[in-house]
């Protein structure tokens, strides 16, 4: 029996109709079963410090809600250049993820010659927090507010050492990014790590040092060290006498980010079902606890909002280390 025309047009729409649904039926799949094996969460720096911290934090949980064991992986090298080749490299499934830091930003512009390109080669996931600096001087710097730092740093050029934890961290170029804003003369001592250069702004080596709130608040507490302000946009709760830098510098801010990013290329689904699951994080009672003593902000929301914070930091950081002349050890 023929069919009529009017059946034949019928069944060609269906056809091409149960073709579309099958990319989406495929991308649903896929999402549903990942991972298919454990995931690797590279951690650019040495145990203990935020990065892996916020590594160890999130992991239980994304193993329990992903039936997958997430294993942490640190390989440090290079300000995480070693990691994030690593990762930048590696299949994009979504089974290796970077732990993102400020640094992943600063160096784009602070090394000459990368082996990737992190906007090109990686995949932002999801943010995870923010932690604003604090500026502190040791107690013998006759200064008690950012007004009058600016006034002494300017009658006396080239005489304050600032501490950093080394060349191209958020300690330095959050410092560089005040002088480039105030016109001020402070000389940059970077040491290997902040443990170092906390112990001799401490010790009055140096006398002043933007450091990094978590680092600083016992200190701080105890009068081993005088703040004088946050590098936050607004004041910070576990410091809430201080003011913000913008406050006398309008549109300074500088601070410490971390998110989660994989290789370039894996499937949006995937990036997608890690964002939900990483977000649903937030909001566990343990982990919201541990994020508040970290003393940060959350970054929760989508993939893109991490994606344009990534984009906005690297061109700041980059003007910032271009003007500086800052470059990597």
């Amino acid at each position: 029996m023929e069919l009529s025309r009017r059946r034949l047009v019928q069944l060609a729409a269906s056809a091409a109709a149960a073709a579309a649904t099958l990319p989406t039926l495929a991308r649903g799949a896929r999402a549903q079963t990942f991972p298919a094996r454990p995931v690797r969460i590279v951690v650019g720096f040495p145990p203990g410090g935020p990065a892996d911290i916020l590594a160890r934090l999130i992991s239980p949980f994304l193993t329990e809600h992903l039936g997958q064991q997430f294993v942490i992986e640190n390989r440090p090298g290079a300000g995480g250049n070693v990691a994030t080749e690593a990762v930048a490299r590696s299949a994009p499934d979504g089974t290796t993820l970077l732990i993102v830091t400020t640094a992943n930003a600063i160096n784009a512009t602070l090394y000459d010659k990368l082996p990737y390109n992190f906007i090109r080669d990686m995949a932002p996931v999801a943010g995870l927090i923010r932690v604003p600096q604090v500026v502190e001087v040791h107690p013998s710097v006759p200064v008690t507010t950012v007004p009058e730092l600016i006034a002494y740093a300017k009658a006396n050029p080239g005489k304050t050492n600032m501490a950093s934890a080394g060349n191209g961290t958020v300690q330095h170029v959050g410092g560089e990014l005040f002088k480039v804003m105030t016109g001020v003369d402070m000389v940059h001592v970077p040491y290997r790590g902040q443990a170092p250069a906390l112990m001799d702004l401490l010790a009055g080596q140096a006398q002043i040092m933007f450091d990094s709130v978590p680092a600083a608040l016992e200190y701080l507490r105890a009068g081993k060290l005088r703040g004088l302000a946050v590098t936050s946009t607004t004041r910070f709760s576990a410091l809430p006498d201080l003011p913000t830098v913008a406050d006398t510098v309008p549109g300074y801010e500088s601070s410490a980010w971390y998110g989660v990013a994989t290789a370039k290329g894996t499937p949006a689904e995937i990036v997608d079902r890690l964002n939900r699951e990483i977000n649903a994080a937030f909001e566990d009672p343990r982990i919201k606890a541990r994020l508040a003593d970290l003393g940060g902000t959350v970054l929760a929301g989508p993939p893109a909002a991490f994606e344009r914070l990534i984009a906005d930091e690297t061109e700041k950081w980059g003007k910032v280390v271009r003007t500086s002349g800052a470059k990597a050890d």
